[in-house]
């Protein structure tokens, strides 16, 4: 069975990505996972230095994924529904998964946030899934 490296062939990784413009040019979705009781929200903008925000109506999380063992690895996900929004509020100690097409995002917008309301308490991670695989040393800047 063939061995590949997963880096810029399945995923690019962002560690920090609280607040964090992210260039959703390359990719066909975006996991951004949230440790501990945070409310993340995305937001969009049309270049890298402009002004993020929700665009009218746009409310792409109607679910995320939780599980209650807050990143130690000893638990399952599940899935939450929710009403429609740019947000989800975590009201506890758990990891929270959410997923956002590149389908998902209007036309004209090609950069995304994802801001935890207290980065201090957890981590929030990008897991960006490329469009094409590459080598690592071939890939775009995620964040310009």
């Amino acid at each position: 069975m063939p061995v590949i490296e997963g880096v810029g062939r399945s995923y690019v990784l962002l560690p920090t990505a609280s607040g964090v413009a992210i260039n959703l040019r390359d990719y066909s979705s975006i996991e951004f996972w949230g440790t501990n009781d945070n409310t993340f929200t995305l937001t969009l903008a049309t270049s890298f230095s402009g002004g993020y925000s929700q665009p009218s109506g746009w409310n792409p999380i109607t679910h995320y994924y939780d599980n209650a063992d807050n990143g130690a690895g000893t638990g399952v996900f599940t899935k939450v529904t929710q009403a429609a929004s740019n947000a989800v509020a975590q009201g506890s100690d758990h990891t929270t998964v959410i997923v956002l097409l590149q389908s998902m995002v209007p036309d004209t917008y090609t950069y995304v946030k994802c801001t935890a309301s207290a980065p201090g308490d957890g981590t929030l991670t990008a897991v960006c899934v490329p469009l094409i695989g590459r080598a690592p040393a071939n890939l775009a800047k995620l964040s310009a």
